[in-house]
């Protein structure tokens, strides 16, 4: 049991109730949220409850990462639950979804009790498996979808692999269908997407292979129909460019479930930011053109894109220190994805409520998790927020085990000054 904490002269940003008001917060000794509005106007302060003058500041359902890579377990040196889970904390993430490209990987019931358990005794934060979908990625023999269920999977991915067989897929779907299990994937064709960064003129300028759009599109557009045929619940992890959003409607239109992520990454940069060969920027998908970039900025807006996800996934210097086409893709992103988010905010793109809907409600929808809301009665995950606070990124003050963020020396407004998990204080500034 937690000492009862009171947030007072608060602005309360809670998308699952579209509310945004000025208002207090009283969490329990049992770490549920007993009333945040104007509900909690009348009510005084528990006994032996902290009290916190929020003026100024911003207090929003903890927020919700649906896709992080950790090292753990067979990478340790480059990310652990415990190293990453501090790292969400500082970022304002209260909940995590961890993806099964792990050594070995996550594709038995022994492995998700493994993560649980370490989760349970080393992490500050909440976290959930993800398991694989094939075994061992390989995209050959599907897994155990009930039994992983049953353990805790949250959701079945291939993780950074596509998935070529289209009949592997339409059982997948099927089979998941009667668990209403997620299916998670990221829409990329393995032969047309073997380049190393957008497809075009800066690509020709710096002597680097492309990777067309139609690499995302022709297998997203194959996902969405299977999932059609299917009536599977299908989640496209991450989009990049504006003919996948369109492909999302048009899905929609014709009754499919599904729902999409975009890289945090796809929304703050472009391929101009790769410079003289940056591997820092070197991701999946590539960063794309400045007008596909605007384009998923107003689909965020609009609601076409569900989510925005970190994509954290941290490499060392053995493997981001190499020639631009050589390095592996990824960067870290925990710590920085609220900031990076918030500039979206600020530039006046999308409105504040629905940019936290996109990393808090709408994730913890989708996945079907205990978070993304401060009605009475639910889990205090909070994060409280100075949206005007600046700071700048430096790698040295990473709480990631690696240090491979393209935000590096970026000037930022905006971040997480407290995390809650559960109504205990998990991080302050």
């Amino acid at each position: 049991m937690n000492r009862p904490l009171v947030l007072k002269n608060v602005r309360i940003v809670d998308p699952s109730r579209q509310l945004d008001t000025v208002a207090t917060i009283i969490v329990g000794e049992d770490g549920r949220v007993l009333a945040a509005g104007a509900d909690a106007q009348n009510q005084g302060a528990p006994d032996g409850a902290e009290v916190r003058d929020c003026f100024g500041l911003t207090a929003i359902p903890g927020l919700v990462d649906a896709r992080v890579f950790v090292g753990e377990p067979g990478a340790e040196h480059r990310e652990t639950i415990a190293s990453a889970s501090r790292a969400a904390a500082a970022g304002g993430i209260t909940s995590f979804i961890m993806m099964p490209d792990t050594d070995p990987v996550i594709d038995d019931i022994a492995l998700v009790e493994f993560v649980k358990k370490t989760a349970r005794d080393a992490a500050m934060v909440n976290v959930y498996p993800a398991a694989a979908l094939t075994k061992r990625l390989a995209g050959e023999e599907m897994t155990e979808i009930g039994l992983l269920q049953n353990a805790g999977a949250v959701a079945f991915t291939n993780g950074r692999h596509g998935l070529s067989d289209s009949q592997l897929l339409r059982r997948v779907m099927t089979y998941a269908r009667e668990f209403d299990a997620v299916i998670d994937l990221e829409p990329r064709e393995k032969y047309l997407g073997n380049g190393v960064m957008n497809e075009g003129l800066f690509a020709s300028w710096l002597g680097l292979s492309g990777v067309p759009r139609e690499a995302e599109i022709i297998p997203l557009e194959r996902d969405l129909r299977i999932a059609g045929l299917t009536r599977a619940k299908f989640h496209a992890a991450k989009i990049s460019v504006p003919e996948s959003a369109e492909a999302i409607r048009l899905a929609r239109g014709r009754g499919a479930k599904v729902t999409c992520g975009i890289s945090i990454n796809h929304l703050a940069l472009n391929e101009n930011d790769i410079g003289e060969y940056r591997t820092f920027f070197k991701l999946t998908p590539p960063l794309r053109a400045e007008d596909d970039r605007m384009a998923m900025v107003q689909a965020i807006a609009d609601g076409t894109v569900d989510i925005i996800v970190s994509s954290h996934d941290p490499q060392d210097v053995d493997t981001k220190r190499l020639p631009f086409a050589d390095a592996a893709d990824g960067a870290v992103g925990l710590e920085t994805l609220l900031s990076a988010a918030l500039r979206l905010h600020h530039n006046g793109h999308v409105p504040l409520m629905r940019l936290i809907d996109a990393m808090s409600t709408r994730p913890a929808e989708i996945f079907g998790l205990e978070a993304g809301s401060l009605r009475p009665g639910s889990k205090a995950d909070i994060t409280l927020i100075d949206l005007d606070e600046p700071w700048l990124v430096s790698k040295e003050l990473l709480l990631s085990r690696s240090k491979n963020t393209p935000f590096e020396d970026a000037r930022f407004s905006g971040r997480a000054v407290a995390t809650y998990v559960a109504g205990k204080c998990v991080h302050s500034l």
